[in-house]
């Protein structure tokens, strides 16, 4: 899954990469030759009393130095480059795809984990990429070269490189797969710090309100010691494999010494050559251990590349049609045939058998009980969810036809949780129409009974929004929302359960001044309260999901007993405060 991803994304930096190939090569080159050149200073130049060798040798040096130098600070800032470009990529890969997620993709996976999968675990991947460009392209170039070299220096220490090259592969290896459930472990256990964490910062009120602070606090640590002990053993693991190289390493220097040092006293060997032998086998096991090192990596960051191509490979429920259809301009009326809903591995649907027709310029009113798939209904208006029956018309065109763009484009919606982006007040109401002017946001607000408060700011349309819109109450919030739907000027809107926060007086004159401004507007209103939808032009009951009553408030009344007790019950509460 990790080649898969990286071969995706890198593609497009082929050149960058066959340049860092070759810097690489030359790098790697200039520091085999360095050892050998040494190696001839002590035997031609010191040993011989060559102080002209050793001074044209050590300008050559000098100038292998420079340009393996050179090389490598180049390859270094291309590797760079190309695996931030890589993170980069990968990043708006991610999200585009979670962009155009359902609603549906989006409670299978959850926002932590999105958060997670795009931010951690791509930059997993981008720094065993780095590591990768940096490093490995050039290991193995180092070892075959360490090793013809070292053979060419004397054959007679070959046997070294035979023993602790494979020692210090086996000691890592073993090392390594230890670590790699640790690593699957500890990407799950981020997860579940991220959604803890995320879960108390929006249920902040919740917590303190039910005193809950002691709970929440020993959850998150509970959540914390689990990544806190996973760590803890990669890092234990990690911590081994050090000791394990360095005793390799000085081993084998040793080895070469008390060999070589025998072999020189048998004539067999010069001490230039052991020397440069011994730099080889040091620079062989260092390409060892970088590989292997990599190796250590490669596994976290394959479980990283695993949960991000999870994502990338999720299509959504949603599909743009290849042949889209024209929804027709002006008013345009939404019409329900006979929809089922249901949500996947549920046992029974939410929507059955529904059908109601919105026409431009009338009000139609959803009400029901907790539960009876209200805010469903209105989901499948824009195509949040796809219905598994029957049909969703808006101007007479199936929504399943339409481009989505299209789509939403007739639509404005004000959904049950109003949400605010960290911004001003006027760039979160330009999210209707980007091209409105200030005196069109204005008119919105006015509209939607915000204007006082928004002029009592010390910035007016521009004075901050914080995210979510916490710097306001509730019910500025969802006036807020409002004011934004009504600046798209849409053909459709709707308003799932959009005045609850309102006292009645302001749900009065909001509803007063939507009705010029809707008037040739197809109107779809949820609501809890009947006092916000008893003048719609028609109001359908739901129950269970199914229409058990339609038609005008005093037609209900007479013919609809689920619809009354609605009614009663509502009355019964303000009679009762």
């Amino acid at each position: 899954m990790l080649y898969r991803l990286v071969r995706t994304h890198l593609t497009p930096y082929a050149v960058p990469l066959a340049v860092l190939l070759v810097l690489q090569l030359v790098a790697t080159l200039a520091s085999l030759y360095l050892p050998s050149l040494n190696g001839r200073i002590i035997d031609e130049g010191v040993a011989v009393g060559d102080t002209a060798f050793i001074l044209r040798a050590g300008v050559a040096m000098l100038a292998v130095s420079l340009i393996q130098v050179a090389a490598t600070i180049a390859a270094t800032r291309i590797g760079a480059f190309t695996s931030a470009s890589l993170g980069r990529d990968v990043r708006s890969a991610v999200f585009r795809t979670v962009g155009a997620f359902s609603a549906q993709e989006l409670s299978r996976f959850g926002a932590p984990t999105l958060i997670s999968r795009s931010t951690n675990d791509v930059t997993q991947v981008q720094q065993v990429v780095y590591m990768f460009l940096a490093m490995m392209v050039s290991a193995p170039i180092m070892m075959v070269g360490g090793i013809f070299m070292a053979l060419r220096e004397d054959v007679g220490l070959s046997w070294l490189v035979a023993v602790a090259v494979p020692a210090l592969a086996i000691a890592i290896g073993l090392i390594i797969r230890r670590m790699i459930p640790h690593f699957r472990a500890m990407q799950a256990a981020v997860d579940s710090v991220n959604r803890i964490l995320r879960e108390q910062i929006t249920g902040i009120r919740v917590v303190r309100a039910f005193v809950r602070e002691d709970v929440e606090r020993e959850r998150f640590a509970e959540a914390n010691r689990t990544y806190t002990g996973t760590a803890l053993a990669v890092g234990k693991l990690m911590a081994l494999a050090f000791p394990v190289v360095m005793v390799i390493f000085n081993a084998s220097t040793v080895a070469v010494l008390w060999f070589g040092a025998q072999r020189i006293d048998n004539g067999e060997m010069q001490i230039g050559s052991l020397t440069a032998f011994m730099a080889y086998l040091i620079q062989i096991l260092m390409s060892v251990m970088m590989a292997t090192f990599m190796a250590m990596m490669i596994p976290r960051a394959a479980v990283s590349a695993g949960r991000i191509q999870e994502v990338l490979d999720t299509e959504s429920s949603v599909h743009a049609p290849l042949d889209p259809v024209e929804i027709p301009a002006g008013p345009v009326a939404v019409e329900l045939r006979g929809v089922t809903f249901s949500y996947p591995g549920a046992e029974s649907p939410v929507l059955r058998d529904v059908s109601l027709v919105a026409e431009p310029g009338t009000t139609t009113a959803v009400v029901g009980s907790t539960g009876s798939g209200k805010t469903t209904l209105l989901g499948v208006v824009p195509r949040l969810h796809d219905v598994t029956g029957g049909q969703v018309l808006v101007g007479g065109v199936d929504v399943r036809d339409a481009d989505p763009e299209r789509l939403w484009s007739h639509i404005g919606l004000v959904p049950q949780r109003p949400y605010l982006f960290s911004g001003t007040v006027a760039s979160n109401l330009r999210y209707g129409d980007p091209d409105a002017t200030e005196d069109e946001l204005w008119e919105a607000l006015r509209v939607a009974q915000a204007e006082d408060f928004v002029r009592a700011m010390p910035d007016g349309i521009h004075s901050p929004i914080s995210q979510g819109g916490t710097n306001v109450s509730g019910g500025q919030r969802q006036r807020l929302a409002i004011a934004r739907a009504l600046v798209s000027k849409a053909d459709v809107y709707l308003f799932d359960d959009a005045f609850s926060a309102l006292d009645v007086a302001t749900d009065a004159r909001l509803r007063a001044a939507l009705r010029p401004v809707t008037r040739d507007a197809a109107v779809v209103v949820v609501a809890q309260r009947v006092s916000t939808i008893i003048q719609a032009d028609r109001i359908v009951v739901l129950d269970e999901g199914r229409v058990v009553g339609s038609g005008t408030h005093e037609e209900l009344l007479e013919s609809c007993p689920t619809y009354v007790e609605i009614v009663q019950s509502q009355q019964a509460m303000e009679e009762a405060a």
